[in-house]
């Protein structure tokens, strides 16, 4: 049976009337009395929650102004980013940024369906104030209910599909859950095998195994918008180039100045500072003195091995200035454990174990080609693809209009 068929079957030749969503929702914004204070603590119980990315400021003891949504889940929707949230456990607003939704009959609109279908609406802010935003823009939007005439069957279809919905919701959940426990074994492991506990080691300086080196620098005036060979600066490291250098340039500091080997690892020296990228050997070119290597010699501490322990390395940071600052003093002074030191091949066999395993769970919790990320990834566009059928109902012209 195709998806489509089972839409039809669904609704069994009940009609769906597209109504306001302003008619089928209700909403509450936060006063005074739900204020919380600032006595947050993780040992505390009721989280107090706020407009934006942060969401939940913290946790408080306050017995005061609790939102019951444990009993009355509500929907939070956020006017700074028009983002919705589903809550189901009590909480205390802080942001009049947030408006609490609920259904406005619950014996006819269910609110978990109302939450899934704000969540196929496109998250673009409007311009106005917050209040006319949610009142203005949409309180008017139309929401698919079917067969309104027939209450009983109306539930009936709106609970399907928040069931379906909910198998995929629950699923990536799963999986997220999954992530975080695996990052914290990672985390857990990836110190044990570098902490060489007694086994044979020695703490050695970088600069004991290598020297900092960074390329060439490239003034403003030589990058371009648009380019042969991408040019990464510290805030683009890692990420996504927006400034490019011609190909003849890149060539010629290439060839006459420093420049990282394939499978060097470069560090960035300045804002996020330790942030580890290896060198694909594809042509770029990167930003003196905030982006650095060790040229460090591999029958001491291969690069792998080296790329590993900067998730951990202790760094001498400089502050003070207005951001902080890893000189090449700085690096040269962290220390590394290495195993074996007085045995190279031993040493280096070592080494290789501890990558191997360590390499496993990186790909495991941070591959978006193999782990857990890409499954959730895909997870994540099996649900929205579902979603957005199963409320795909027929539009009247109207509405579609």
């Amino acid at each position: 049976m195709s998806d489509m068929n089972y839409l039809e079957q669904l609704l069994d030749g009940m009609k769906v009337e597209y109504l306001p969503l302003g008619d089928v929702s209700k909403y509450e914004q936060p006063t005074k009395y739900l204020v919380a204070s600032k006595n947050y603590s993780d040992e505390f119980a009721t989280p107090v929650l706020t407009a934006g990315k942060t969401f939940i400021l913290g946790y408080t003891d306050e017995v005061n102004g609790i939102y019951k949504a444990s009993e009355n889940p509500v929907i939070i929707f956020d006017d700074f980013t028009t983002a919705n949230k589903w809550v189901d456990f009590d909480f205390k607003a802080k942001s009049s940024a947030m408006k609490m939704i609920s259904s406005s009959d619950d014996n006819k609109f269910l609110i978990k369906y109302i939450y899934y279908w704000l969540n196929t609406l496109p998250g673009e802010l409007i311009g106005g104030d917050h209040k006319r935003q949610w009142i203005g823009s949409y309180a008017n939007k139309k929401i698919p209910i079917p067969c309104p005439e027939n209450p009983e069957k109306s539930l009936e279809i709106q609970a399907e599909v928040v069931r379906i919905l909910d198998v995929f919701t629950e699923l990536t959940a799963e999986l997220t859950a999954e992530l975080t426990a695996r990052k914290k074994q990672y985390n857990y492991y990836r110190y044990q095998l570098l902490s060489f506990e007694e086994r044979d080691m020695e703490w050695k300086t970088l600069g004991d195994i290598g020297d900092v080196k960074m390329c060439k620098r490239i003034l403003k005036s030589e990058t371009r918008s648009e380019g042969d060979v991408p040019f990464y600066k510290i805030g683009t490291f890692g990420k996504q180039a927006d400034a490019f250098i011609p190909r003849d340039v890149y060539e010629s500091y290439q060839e006459r100045y420093s420049f990282p080997r394939k499978g060097e690892v470069l560090i960035s020296a300045s804002g996020t500072i330790g942030r580890a990228v290896v060198y694909d050997g594809e042509p770029a070119y990167f930003q003196d003195s905030n982006i650095v290597w060790l040229d460090n010699d591999e029958s001491i501490v291969t690069n792998r091995y080296l790329w590993h322990f900067y998730k951990i390395a202790k760094w001498f940071v400089s502050e003070g200035g207005t951001i902080d600052r890893l000189y090449n003093d700085n690096i040269k002074k962290t220390k590394i454990p290495v195993p074996y030191p007085n045995d190279t091949e031993k040493s280096l066999a070592e080494q290789s174990r501890v990558v191997a395993i360590l390499d496993k769970f990186d790909i495991l919790t941070s591959s978006i080609t193999e782990g857990l990320p890409r499954e959730i990834t895909l997870r994540q566009k099996q649900y929205e693809h579902y979603r957005d059928l199963l409320l795909s109902f027929p539009k009247p012209e109207e509405v579609a209009a």
